[in-house]
């Protein structure tokens, strides 16, 4: 049951637990009893808006940073990860494996000129990291399953005269 609860609430958080129940042939006091118990395990750990940023008139600049890093004793890299995780403009923080860096990161500010200074300033700093490669995010197509920008394809032919 639960994980068709966080199925149904990752398409639309903003569902009611009626609906769930209904969706899923339960009754509404257990989907509420799940839904609590998995936020309390943090299992659910928030809900949100997934927000077409280019459809609104303040501009984001999003950016991805590959991250190389000496892993510290004891910890690897899970306390080099907490420590980038905690900065205000890091929205999301992967543990990579496969490529020539160790950390994925994603991160949002208002100009390139703030992004070069997150890095310069805040993350180049951090003991450990061994060098960075920041990509600049062109335009977002598809975020969290959700297409951001369903274009509408012209199906008619065109007539020769």
């Amino acid at each position: 049951m639960k994980s068709k609860i966080l199925r149904i609430l990752e398409k639309n958080a903003r569902i009611t637990t009626e609906e769930i129940a209904k969706m899923i042939g339960e009754e509404e006091t257990s989907v509420v009893a799940a839904i609590t118990e998995m936020e309390a395990d943090k299992v659910i750990c928030g809900y949100g808006a997934i927000i077409n940023w280019d459809k609104v008139t303040d501009e984001k600049v999003n950016a991805i940073i590959e991250v190389k890093v000496v892993p510290q004793r004891g910890s690897g890299f899970d306390r080099i990860a907490n420590r980038i995780a905690k900065f205000d403009e890091v929205s999301a923080v992967y543990l990579m494996s496969g490529g020539n860096y160790d950390f994925f990161v994603e991160i949002q500010s208002k100009s390139m000129k703030e992004v070069s200074a997150f890095v310069f300033n805040k993350l180049s700093a951090l003991d450990s990291i061994q060098s960075t490669a920041t990509h600049f995010v062109l335009k977002k197509y598809k975020d969290n399953a959700i297409i951001l920008d369903d274009e509408k394809v012209d199906r008619r032919e065109m007539l020769e005269i």
